[in-house]
């Protein structure tokens, strides 16, 4: 059972993980070739980081409280393969910080800071850096909705952006007593690998903001949310699947959703 003699910062979502058997769970839903990568955001005490380390042949770990760096720097002074960066990763130069080390696999492993769960992910995105897996611990009502399918309660516009780009797994549940210090809500593992067959799309941004916009308020249908785009065509898609205007969002597919797009990207169907 791992111990830490530091101040907690709520304003950084600090909550440590205790127990190594959680670890050790974490890093067996991957396995890691030869010149593996990992990076992790929020290594806190740095038992994920440890375990990592033994795996692989390098950790990046970006850490935001400067408060952790003399703690951090002495736990892994003698570990070539960890290099530590104390910054806000949202605000880092992926690409840049990894293009120093030559590596044949990349992974994304950690217990992200929960209040910038769906940033970290868009940044992820948006890198184009190409995972082998990420594995991110999150709130377990964050997960369910990362992993929810159409028609439930949990279903939206994140829901469907992710979708798109990975297959999603819940992994394990994570109980809030694994953390010091105890937070108010359980967590769970998911997992993250991108998808082999992807829709095409005419265009990602559009496809975006049509989702966005289909959601803007949960409870209209899309007659009502999306009046600044062509109904005629939205409802001759919706039509091809048994829907019409009188549709909410919740109920649709990845795969609709992007037809719908690229119909109206090409003003026609």
């Amino acid at each position: 059972m791992e111990k830490y003699d530091v101040i907690f910062k709520k304003k950084y979502g600090q909550n440590f993980l205790k127990n190594n058997y959680v670890v050790d769970k974490i890093v067996g839903l991957s396995k890691f070739p030869d010149n593996s990568l990992v990076i992790e955001v929020g290594p806190g005490g740095g038992i994920l980081t440890r375990k990592l380390s033994e795996l692989c042949s390098y950790v990046i770990a970006y850490e935001i409280d400067f408060d952790l760096k003399e703690t951090l720097s002495s736990k892994f002074s003698n570990s070539s393969n960890v290099t530590i960066i104390f910054k806000d990763f949202l605000e880092a130069d992926l690409e840049k910080d990894i293009s120093n080390f030559n590596y044949d696999h990349l992974f994304f492993i950690s217990n992200v800071p929960y209040y910038i769960t769906t940033p970290i992910l868009m940044k992820l995105i948006q890198s184009n850096l190409k995972f082998d897996k990420i594995i991110m611990m999150v709130q377990k009502e964050v997960g369910d909705r990362f992993s929810s399918v159409p028609g439930t309660k949990s279903y939206g516009a994140i829901t469907v952006l992710l979708n798109y780009h990975f297959d999603i797994k819940k992994e394990f549940k994570v109980s809030r007593k694994e953390f010091i210090p105890e937070p108010k809500v359980d967590s769970m593992i998911i997992s993250f690998s991108i998808k082999k067959n992807k829709y095409n799309l005419i265009d990602y941004n559009h496809f975006k903001n049509l989702v966005y916009d289909s959601f803007k308020f949960k409870r209209k249908t899309l007659r009502n949310n999306l009046k600044s785009y062509d109904l005629s065509i939205i409802g001759k898609v919706l039509m091809n699947y048994g829907f019409d205007l009188s549709i909410r969002a919740e109920k649709l597919s990845v795969e609709i959703f992007v037809n719908l797009s690229n119909s109206l990207c090409k003003r026609e169907f």
